[in-house]
């Protein structure tokens, strides 16, 4: 599973014109799920994402996490996040999971995130063309991969 979390003041998702999820403070989360992801890839991510201390306390250092201020976190599914460059100049998106398996997945991290704590969890909708909108506080941006914690 891999992710791509930006710090926002606010972030919003448009599909056909209408938004269909919206935030203020807190993560913008593009999550991709590759091929052999399993619910603990979900558990870790969803763990770090909510305890990444990245927000500014009264010192002006970033040690906060989302949870800390009361964020909220846009999750946004981006299969692209899983392309396969190393030959040529058209990306390979086979080692992205199933669609199925990816909705269940991304499905599930929104659920584990809430469970962590986070008291708004927005989304995009799985598989649409979306307009996704932020506004990068930092900027600050991150990116996860649960190969980094999870070893097959």
């Amino acid at each position: 599973m891999k992710a791509v979390i930006q710090r926002v003041s606010e972030a919003s998702v448009t599909v056909e014109g209408a938004v269909v999820g919206a935030i203020e403070k807190g993560f913008l989360v593009l999550l991709g799920v590759m091929d052999g992801d399993t619910e603990a890839d979900a558990d870790i991510m969803a763990a770090k994402v909510a305890k990444l201390r990245v927000f500014t306390d009264e010192n002006d250092k970033m040690n906060l996490s989302v949870t800390d201020v009361d964020g909220e976190v846009l999750c946004v599914s981006q299969f692209t996040l899983c392309a396969d460059v190393k030959k040529g100049n058209r990306p390979s998106f086979t080692p992205s999971a199933p669609p199925a398996e990816a909705q269940r997945l991304y499905e599930y991290f929104m659920e584990r995130l809430k469970a962590e704590g986070v008291k708004n969890v927005a989304h995009g909708v799985f598989g649409a063309d979306m307009k996704v909108r932020l506004l990068n506080d930092g900027p600050v941006t991150i990116l996860f991969d649960s190969q980094t914690w999870i070893r097959r």
